[in-house]
């Protein structure tokens, strides 16, 4: 009985960990047909992703009809331009283009359809750093500090906020549940 109830403990501490690497899913424009040439500038995908917090480790999810239309990710200088010429990243899969959000900073996507991204169809979605608290109403300036911030952590230092981050604590700390339990029995 305590092998099984430590069983179940383990599956959910491990279900967990899992958990929380993973990034969300977000389906861009909210619908499954938004990655269209937009009816108007209020209805364009830019004004939808300025009301979204994107964080690294995301994921984008364009549908879209793969013959008739794609996605691709640009510099800012080929965003603003539209220039579909020299892209970072083609996606043409169609109806399921998953783009994970690797890095902190500006993301930009056009149409490679003749003419759309001229018309509006196009998205930068900036995506904060791990290190970025939300705010539900940020404020409106940020105030100088009034003393100096804090020097940045020696980098031969273990960094022990990276070990939240990236489950290693919470998973020794399980690891050490897991051999109490055995050893309880």
């Amino acid at each position: 009985m305590a092998f099984l109830r430590t069983l179940v403990w383990f599956s959910a501490l491990a279900f967990v960990l899992f958990r929380v690497g993973e990034g969300k899913d977000t389906l861009v424009g909210g619908s499954e047909d938004a990655w269209k040439i937009p009816k108007n500038v209020s209805d364009s995908l830019n004004q939808w992703a300025r009301k979204h917090r994107f964080k690294v480790g995301d994921f984008l999810i364009f549908k879209y009809t793969g013959k008739a239309d794609s996605v691709l990710q640009v510099t800012e200088e080929n965003y603003e331009s539209c220039n579909t010429s020299k892209p970072i990243k083609e996606y043409k899969d169609g109806n399921n283009t998953k783009v994970k959000l690797n890095k902190s900073g500006p993301f930009y996507f056009i149409s490679e359809a003749d003419g759309h991204c001229q018309k509006g169809q196009k998205l930068k979605v900036t995506v904060i750093s791990e290190k970025h608290r939300h705010h539900d109403n940020p404020p409106a300036f940020s105030p100088k500090p009034a003393i100096a911030p804090a020097p940045e952590p020696d980098k031969t230092s273990p960094n022990k906020a990276l070990a939240y981050k990236d489950g290693t604590f919470l998973a020794l700390a399980s690891l050490l549940g897991l051999a109490f339990a055995f050893t309880s029995v």
